[in-house]
């Protein structure tokens, strides 16, 4: 007898064959590994040391959520990362789709 497949399961079923589709490699470890929350875990508690724990307390969620906006933009778009040249990795993102649009350009 087939046990029914929980609903957990098959959204992850979807979402890996969704990705297939797009042509897209998921970005997580194998089974029992701790690849796939490792750089999660990480910019999580930069953020609640550099955001909650040093702004706190906070008056409301709205400050929360606004603070949050604020620090993923910078994060995103004014950071400065050594390894990819000292530039904000917005900045890394737009220069390698580029690169890849400059040879169809060319030809």
């Amino acid at each position: 007898m087939r046990r029914p497949v929980e609903p957990g399961q098959y959204v992850a079923i979807r979402y890996t064959e969704r990705l297939l589709e797009a042509g897209i490699e998921p970005s997580v470890g194998s089974v029992g590994d701790s690849y796939d929350n490792a750089l999660a875990e990480t910019v999580i508690g930069l953020f609640k040391t550099e955001v909650i724990r040093r702004r706190g307390p906070w008056r409301s969620m709205e400050a929360v959520e606004y603070a949050t906006l604020e620090w993923v933009d910078w994060y995103n778009n004014r950071r400065l990362l050594e390894p990819i040249g000292n530039i904000p990795p917005a900045e890394a993102e737009a220069r390698y789709y580029a690169q890849l649009e400059a040879p169809a350009l060319a030809a």
